[in-house]
């Protein structure tokens, strides 16, 4: 996870915070903010790191096969059902279920949840006996849980049992400041895995991709990332704004933006320098493949002080130290 921005700071200590218990967790945001990427931070980041995270897209499973799914079923159970089948309830043992698209689950379906939630027993299908569940929820959703609760779509009781804790994750045109950042790692992760080179934004690419609203988010950005790295055909990457931008620059401009995308001196000037120093550790840490110590070695400095800066632009190592 990756970012400097006050929002981003916040929702990591908030990450961290809830990572050191066991309750459940509900992760709310926008499509494309990362929740499943928060989720594994918490899962990784907590008692069960060493367990299984299992993940399941509620929506991308039939209303009528997720309780089977969750559950699993014994031999006999029900016609074609000829072998024993243990659920992801099982797989996840010692670690992390999480459920994606909450929101997607039939009435019936939060009926069962919502079961389980009381006590994490259940009985998977054709046997008696309950079976005791060792397993930490974390449920995520891109929609208002308690307006569908006000339709009658959503079980406001489940929706309590889930919000135990609870994660809201801000949508990129709040993280002033992260564009940047993100843009630099999905580069390094395009030359990682196609091989065409370095590769860089310009500035004047750069200014309107952190004044762009990105409604898609992290993922809108990220494809955006890695369409222009595959076109580029130089070194330095020039690309003009999405026709929904809200930004109009006018035709013919030669590369100076007009003085109404000016911020104040002093703001831009920090901003700047923030942006320099967030990008050269990003760079310096994928180019000693996420050693912080090799990192710290390389650009010459003590490797207490380039933690430190590592922690204050949220960049985490990708590696642990050799």
């Amino acid at each position: 996870m990756i970012g400097q921005s006050l929002a981003f700071r916040q929702v990591i200590r908030m990450i961290e915070k809830v990572a050191r218990c066991d309750a459940s967790v509900l992760i709310e945001g926008e499509t494309g903010t990362g929740k499943e990427l928060a989720a594994r931070a918490i899962h990784y980041g907590g008692t069960r790191r060493d367990g299984p995270f299992v993940p399941l897209n509620c929506g991308a499973v039939p209303a009528d096969l997720l309780f089977n799914e969750l559950f699993g079923h014994k031999r006999g159970a029900f016609t074609d059902a000829h072998i024993e089948q243990q659920g992801l309830v099982a797989h996840a043992k010692n670690g992390t279920l999480f459920l994606d698209e909450i929101d997607a689950l039939t009435l019936s379906a939060q009926v069962s949840l919502l079961r389980f939630l009381q006590d994490l027993h259940y009985r998977p299908l054709g046997t008696p006996e309950s079976v005791k569940a060792d397993v930490r929820l974390i449920a995520a959703t891109n929609a208002d849980l308690e307006e569908l609760a006000m339709q009658g779509r959503f079980r406001l009781d489940l929706l309590f049992r889930m919000r135990i804790m609870s994660v809201t994750l801000p949508p990129l045109r709040e993280r002033t400041g992260d564009v940047p950042l993100l843009a630099e790692s999905f580069l390094n992760a395009c030359d990682s895995r196609f091989g065409l080179g370095s590769k860089h934004f310009d500035d004047f690419t750069l200014e309107w991709m952190n004044r762009y609203r990105w409604p898609g988010n992290i993922r809108e950005l990220e494809n955006f990332v890695y369409r222009e790295y595959v076109l580029a055909d130089k070194p330095t990457i020039r690309a003009g704004a999405p026709a929904a931008a809200d930004i109009r620059l006018p035709d013919g401009h030669d590369g100076i933006l007009p003085r109404s995308l000016f911020e104040d001196f002093k703001t831009a000037k920090m901003r700047a320098i923030a942006e320099f120093e967030a990008r050269f550790l990003s760079r310096a840490l994928h180019a000693a493949d996420g050693n912080v110590t090799r990192a710290a070695k390389m650009v010459g400095k003590e490797r207490r002080a380039f933690g430190k800066l590592l922690k204050k632009y949220g960049i985490r190592r990708v590696l642990e130290d050799a």
